[in-house]
Order: structure tokens, then sequence, then C-alpha cells
């Protein structure tokens, strides 16, 4: 097989070889020294004999090219074939199921919990809410809120405050309201 020579130029304030690509009338002198083999194996030598050449930067630069081909022309044939390429996608969860995650965690498990200011604040935005935040997690988030401290305490108190003097003028007739006040009054008693 013929050698390709390829030039090389250093750009300026870069220690990085460009290189160029061969000659159309070079590539052509290579198919015909091999008119056998197929054009895929001529890129596959052609790399083989570049990387001997390159850095190893370009090198990964090179089989990230090479990788990127090949994963094109699978889903190619894939397509032609009539096989979907989709993914899968994974279901991430949820707001209110991380924060519950994260409210189970500290009552069962306290020496691999870890704070989390989101999971928190999530919580005591929705702690109110029956569908949200059910009974059986509520039990331990007001053990939760035993131990809460500095601004994140007042506020709650605060804005516990705030709906129940909301809630005292409003008819109770609603039991999702009467739940909430009951919630509410608990969170009081504990906090103050």
């Amino acid at each position: 097989m013929a050698k390709i020579k390829k030039n090389t130029k250093i750009k300026e304030g870069s220690q990085r070889k460009k290189i160029k690509r061969p000659l159309a009338a070079e590539e052509q002198l290579v198919c015909e020294i091999e008119p056998k083999k197929k054009k895929q194996s001529l890129k596959a030598t052609k790399a083989v004999e570049e990387e001997k050449e390159l850095s190893a930067e370009e090198r990964r630069i090179l089989e990230r090219k090479l990788k990127k081909e090949r994963k094109k022309e699978e889903k190619k044939l894939m397509r032609e074939a009539g096989i979907s390429a989709k993914k899968e996608e994974t279901k991430k969860p949820s707001g209110s199921e991380l924060a519950l995650e994260y409210l189970t965690s500290w009552s069962e498990n306290p020496k691999d919990w870890k704070f989390q200011k989101t999971r928190q604040t999530w919580l005591l935005l929705h702690m109110y809410d029956k569908e949200k935040v059910p009974d059986t997690y509520f039990s331990i988030l007001l053990e939760y809120l035993e131990g809460l401290k500095g601004s994140a305490r007042e506020v709650t108190v605060q804005k516990a405050e705030a709906l129940m003097k909301e809630y005292d003028s409003a008819d109770l007739d609603d039991p999702n309201l009467l739940n909430k006040c009951e919630r509410i009054r608990q969170v009081l008693q504990l906090l103050s």
C-alpha cells in the first residue's frame, strides 16, 4: 500500500498540529491500488495510519468521529430494517416523591440522612395539603418540625398564623379545609 504524506502546520500561539486531508488524486491512487477493499476499510486503514502520527488529543478526536459515524450507520441500518431506535425514557421522580423520600430517610436512617434545602422548602410549602403529604408522612413531618431552627421556624409559624386567621373567618364546610385547619393547629401547637 502506498504511503500518503501529510502536511502539517503549527498554528501561531499553539503547539497543536493541524493535519490537512490528502488530495483527491492521492485518494484515487490508494483506491486504484486496492480496488477490492470496501470504502469503510479504506477509512479504517487511513485512520490507523493517521493514529501513528497523531498526538493523544488528536487520536481522541478521531476516535469520537469514527464512533459517531458508526452510530449513524447503525441507525441507518436499523431504520432500513424497520426497527425503531428510540431509547426508553427513565421516569424522574417528582418533587413530592423526592421530598417524601427525604423525610423517610430522616426518620429511618438519620446517620446517612443529609440536609437538603429544596426538600425542606417543598415540605414546608405543601405540609397542609393532605394529597401531597399523606397523614402517614405528616406525623413524621411533625417530628421533623420539632428540630426546625432559625428563620425557617419563624417563617413557618408566621405563615401558619396567617393561614389560621384567614380560615377562621371562612366557612368550614369543606372537609379539605377542615383538614388543613387541623394540620395548621398541630403545627402552631408544636412550634409555639
